[in-house]
C-alpha cells in the first residue's frame, strides 16, 4: 500500500512557511535568552502552561518537574546556581523545524559547583511554538553523566 499526502495548495504552503518562520524565530530568541540569562524575556517566550519533559533525576537540584512560564525560566538560574557558569559550554548542530516544532541536537558540557565533577553529552531538545509562544520544552540528554556529577 503506498500512501501519497495530498498535495499543498499555495495557500497551505505559504501558511505552512509562515509558521515555521514564526517557530525559528522563537527558538532563537529562546536561545539568544537562556545565552544571556534573561529569565524574563524567557518568562515572556514560555507559555502559561508549559508540556516540560525531562526525566526526572532526584540527585540533580535543577532537575525537576515544571509547568508553568515562571518554573521553566527558572531552570536556568537553578542550573548556574549549581554549576560553574565559566564551564558552561553547549553547541547546536542540527537545528530543525516543521511547522510548529522545532528540534535542536548538539552537545553540552559543564562542572557542578558543589562536586567539582564534570558532566557532558550530546542532547536533543524538542520545542513546540504555538501563538508565538513555547508551549511543549522536551529535552533528552545524558543524564546517568549529570547525575554522577552530581554525586559526591
Amino acid at each position: 500500500m503506498t500512501v501519497t499526502p495530498p498535495s499543498p495548495t499555495a495557500g497551505s504552503a505559504a501558511t505552512a512557511s509562515s509558521v515555521a518562520e514564526v517557530t525559528r524565530a522563537v527558538v532563537r530568541e529562546f536561545l539568544a535568552a537562556r545565552l544571556a540569562g534573561d529569565t524574563g524575556r524567557l518568562v515572556a517566550l514560555f507559555a502559561d502552561e508549559v508540556d516540560w519533559v525531562l526525566a526526572e533525576n532526584p540527585g540533580v537540584p535543577w532537575i525537576r518537574p515544571r509547568s508553568s512560564a515562571a518554573e521553566c525560566a527558572a531552570q536556568f538560574t537553578e542550573l548556574m546556581e549549581h554549576t560553574v557558569p565559566e564551564d558552561a559550554r553547549a553547541s547546536v548542530d542540527t537545528f530543525l523545524v516543521d511547522g510548529t516544532d522545532a528540534v535542536l541536537m548538539g552537545h553540552v558540557s559543564g562542572t557542578v559547583r558543589a562536586t567539582g565533577k564534570a558532566f557532558e553529552g550530546p542532547f536533543a531538545l524538542h520545542l513546540t511554538v504555538e501563538d508565538g509562544r513555547i508551549t511543549r520544552h522536551r529535552l533528552y540528554e545524558n543524564s546517568l553523566s549529570i547525575a554522577e556529577a552530581c554525586t559526591p
